[in-house]
């Protein structure tokens, strides 16, 4: 009997390993399942580094003018005070999984589209609720130059209960940034669910006539005070504990945290490794092992760009 020759569609110019080709979709579905659950990464300052352990961020103060007098010598009056702020890189964090062999053989559907989606989600997930624990840190930080701008606290009983209130306190915080001479654009605030449609049955919000923006119809509000408005349940609320392999401070007392408004500059990440993934079969186990994974850190680079909005 004459063996049949398999068209190997997995392979590279029919050679080389037979499942080659299908090692792109996996990490395709990781990344976009990434992106979609992360709402905070395009909304700070992000730095890539090809190597080492931290990045630095220059902070530098502010000059002053004044009136010159004819004939009197200029000798560069200004001392312009100078710091930095430096994010570490913290450990490898990885998400993996083992699908075994015969498992994956006898199953009626394609599993692991759903499982690249849940390693994509776990990552994510961590980096969004490391990036809004260091942005209302930042609101709690102190002025990275003497005689500068620290964070900002708003508290008031109702602001995670009444939609006016809390519509009144981001217009708050909207003046904060105003008055701290912070660029209008890229300014946002994040809320949770509950308080995201207290905002949107606002009547002040919500209603054009009185200059609101968004879609009663659609459960949907848009800006508050030239806000953007960002709706996540990853907005910390406990008491969050240091973990092992954090090389930048994440943990702090957020129970009373409702929300958190930041211009752009307030926070910053620093990637070593961008998300990727690692595919491996053993002979051994007969199953094949997936790692996704990425090495970066946060931190804060301008306190004065947040604000954290509690109850007291």
């Amino acid at each position: 009997m004459t063996n049949l020759t398999p068209s190997r569609v997995g392979q590279i110019n029919g050679a080389g390993a037979t499942d080659a080709l299908f090692l792109k979709v996996f990490p395709g579905e990781i990344l976009t399942a990434f992106n979609a659950n992360n709402v905070m990464m395009p909304l700070h300052m992000v730095r890539s580094i090809a190597s080492g352990k931290s990045a630095q961020f220059p902070a530098i103060g502010k000059a002053t003018a004044a009136y010159h007098t004819p004939g009197a010598e200029l000798l560069g009056s200004n001392a312009i005070l100078a710091n930095e702020k430096i994010i570490n890189i913290d450990a490898l964090l990885t998400a993996d999984v083992s699908i075994a062999l015969i498992d994956e053989a006898m199953n009626h559907y394609d599993v692991r589209g759903e499982y690249a989606r849940q390693l994509g989600e776990a990552l994510a997930l961590k980096a969004d609720k490391q990036l809004l624990q260091t942005t209302v840190l930042a609101a709690r930080a102190a002025a990275n130059i003497t005689g500068g701008d620290a964070g900002t606290a708003l508290t008031n009983a109702a602001a995670g209960t009444d939609g006016d209130i809390l519509a009144s306190m981001i217009f708050n915080a909207a003046q904060v940034f105003d008055e701290k001479n912070l660029p209008e654009n890229d300014r946002y605030v994040v809320v949770k669910p509950a308080q995201y449609y207290l905002l949107v049955q606002t009547t002040k919000v919500i209603n054009k006539d009185w200059g609101g923006s968004g879609v009663y119809a659609d459960g949907k509000v848009l800006k508050v005070a030239g806000v953007s408005i960002v709706k996540s349940n990853n907005v910390p609320s406990s008491v969050i504990n240091a973990a092992t392999g954090e090389n930048n401070t994440y943990s702090g007392d957020f129970s009373k945290t409702v929300a958190v408004a930041f211009q752009k500059g307030a926070v910053g990440t620093v990637k070593l490794l961008d998300v990727s993934t690692e595919k491996e079969y053993s002979v051994r186990h007969q199953a094949t092992l997936v790692v996704a994974k990425y090495a970066m850190g946060h931190g804060i680079l301008r306190p004065e760009c947040a604000v954290e909005i509690a109850t007291p």
